[in-house]
């Protein structure tokens, strides 16, 4: 498929996209999906819902309009945050995936990388089915529980002693206040306050506290910065809510605010980020990189809806060929949102020419590929190589060659089963 801006999405823009408007997310953008979008869709199992639809039915929707060509499973962020507190690895934060499960091979002292399916792949699978294992029912009720048990008005009150020199009027200046009491306090008492804040485990605080004084005491900007940003994200939180700038409660049905903002842990891990939420909306700009867009979930519905439209006047025995063969990028009429993203954060996409593989050389890389699947042998070694460093990557995806309307793949394309 073709390759594209790498973008987060939470439940609520996936949820406004018809299955048409799904595969051209798919198609266009390499999808970085989130535990917490994983955690949210495993919560509706115990909704409330309307009459007419049933738990089982909306999971299965939603798990059928996930993408599942180009997307991956970010690591969770309290597996990212352990990594770096302890020194065991930096976090990069320039809107790469972090992607975990990697097994070391082999071939002919050739390495590489294997990527085999995630649980949350699997889950997704068979939720498209409709089928769904006791474990995960019993997840879903502990996430229900979780999702409306969290004490906020101890938290709006314990904020507001942060306020010394007046409460803050706009989100702007709680962003700032909180930037303060990050770096311009003392950083010994800032990183316990911080681990704390996160609930890192009292053990694992001592031992972090022993390694940052070994260091010589850095600023924590310094020392964690992805640390630092999920500190900043939790402190704004916090701050914006003693404010009264944040509600401390949602309309029935809806996830709490936490719920929303902790989708800003994974901010770091794209180019582009849209919701249909309003505290998206609102918030996500003033956390975005230079190099990153917000867009509204309806803007970018509205544009999947134009593209699917633009490739359905297409002849059908063009359309039959897959998409790769005529949507492997986007139109070139900057008129089309998803052309903008393409331009902005993909310039040179516009000059690169279309690989056209004769079939010998598309014959020669799928025996590579049985090779690499049968033959490849596991290393063992204490740090495997990197992506960049692998001579080759393998990834074992759950696909389905037709999702709505589109033939995604073309009838000559093996899709293997297991």
């Amino acid at each position: 498929m073709s390759q594209g801006p790498i973008l987060i999405f939470d439940k609520s823009a996936l949820e406004s996209l018809n299955p048409e408007e799904a595969v051209w997310l798919d198609n266009f953008f390499r999808t970085n999906i989130t535990p917490l979008f994983f955690i949210e869709v495993l919560a509706d199992l115990e909704k409330q819902v309307r009459a007419g639809r049933t738990p089982e039915e909306i999971v299965g929707n939603l798990a059928y309009k996930t993408p599942d060509v180009q997307a991956s499973p970010n690591a969770h962020h309290g597996t990212l945050l352990s990594a770096e507190l302890s020194g065991l690895d930096t976090i990069p934060m320039d809107g790469r995936g972090i992607l975990t499960g990697a097994r070391p091979v082999t071939l002919e002292g050739s390495m590489g990388l294997m990527f085999p399916k995630t649980a949350e792949e699997e889950a997704f699978f068979r939720w498209q089915r409709r089928e769904f294992l006791e474990l995960e029912r019993q997840l879903a009720k502990m996430w229900r529980l979780a999702l409306s048990d969290v004490n906020y008005d101890e938290m709006y009150h314990f904020s507001q002693k942060w306020f010394a020199g007046g409460k803050p009027k706009t989100l702007g200046e709680v962003k700032a206040l909180a930037e303060a009491k990050i770096d311009r306090t003392d950083q010994e008492a800032g990183l316990k306050f911080g681990m704390a804040l996160l609930g890192i485990p009292d053990s694992m605080q001592q031992e972090v506290m022993v390694r940052w004084r070994a260091s010589g005491k850095p600023a924590i900007r310094e020392f964690a910065p992805y640390f630092r940003y999920i500190y900043s994200v939790d402190m704004f939180f916090y701050l914006a809510m003693a404010a009264d700038l944040i509600s401390r409660v949602r309309p029935a049905g809806k996830a709490n605010n936490k719920i929303d903002i902790a989708y800003l842990y994974y901010l770091p891990f794209c180019k582009v980020f849209t919701s249909s939420d309003n505290l998206h909306e609102r918030v996500v700009p003033f956390f975005l990189r230079a190099d990153q867009s917000f867009v509204k979930g309806p803007e970018l519905k509205t544009d999947l809806r134009k593209l699917d439209d633009h490739y359905s006047a297409l002849p059908e025995e063009v359309r039959l060929r897959g998409l790769q063969d005529f949507a492997a990028s986007p139109p070139t009429d900057t008129a089309f949102l998803v052309t903008r993203l393409w331009d902005r954060h993909l310039p040179k996409w516009r000059m690169e020419e279309k690989v056209v593989l004769s079939e010998d050389l598309k014959k020669a890389l799928m025996d590579l590929v049985n090779r690499i699947e049968k033959e490849a042998q596991p290393v063992n070694r204490a740090q495997p190589p990197t992506i960049a460093e692998a001579n080759y990557i393998q990834m074992r995806r759950n696909v389905l060659r037709r999702k709505g309307k589109w033939q995604r793949f073309p009838p000559d394309v093996e899709l293997k089963s297991g």
